[in-house]
């Protein structure tokens, strides 16, 4: 069954009542990302959430845009020794070593690509012919933590040395960022990004 709000929107069940929550589920979560910049701030927060609540991250993304110069990938790139240490002493920010580590490695394998492709974004879509996966789902318990797709970019993330990328992180990435539309079809977001088609 759809959670309704108070306004009376029959949402997904996960944005609960939280203000930040239903506010990413009702402007972000699903909507199709092309801008580089974007993709990357996900890949980044999607890494941190491991083993979290999105809520947790939701909360510290300010403090995250701050920490990592407004998620640029070229700056992240030349993080040495001395910014990592300063990272890790940022209260704001999820202080896991392997997870800052990643996001720094990371952004040079984001970079390598765009180097390759021209935009991340170019390389990205591929994995889903261009166009956003249309799911008809009725209720959140038949959303897949990870599909074939998720585990085919996993696999090709990892090969080209990036971190935190597992099938089921690829997966949550993808829906974040509109390359499937997985609101359930009692939410009313569901038809609203059907709409926007990529």
């Amino acid at each position: 069954m759809p959670r309704s709000g108070s306004d009376g929107k029959s949402r997904c069940r996960w944005a609960g009542t939280d203000p930040l929550y239903v506010a990413y589920h009702d402007r972000e979560w699903g909507c199709p990302v092309h801008d580089d910049r974007t993709l990357f701030e996900f890949l980044v927060l999607e890494g941190a959430q491991a083993g979290l609540s999105w809520i947790t991250i939701l909360r510290k993304r300010p403090a995250y845009r701050a920490a990592f110069d407004g998620f640029d990938p070229c700056r992240v790139a030349a993080y040495d020794g001395a910014k990592i240490e300063a990272l890790l002493a940022d209260a704001g920010i999820v202080r896991n070593r392997r997870k800052i580590e990643a996001a720094v490695r990371n952004a040079q394998a984001f970079r390598a690509i765009q180097g390759e492709y021209g935009t991340f974004d170019a390389y990205l879509w591929r994995f889903v012919s261009g166009a956003p996966v249309q799911n008809d789902w009725r209720c959140q318990a038949e959303i897949p933590a990870k599909t074939p797709v998720s585990e085919a970019l996993s696999r090709d993330l990892s090969r080209r040395g990036f971190g935190f990328v597992g099938p089921t992180i690829c997966y949550a990435f993808m829906q974040a960022v509109g390359m499937v539309n997985d609101h359930t079809l009692d939410c009313f977001r569901h038809p609203e990004i059907r709409r926007l088609r990529g």
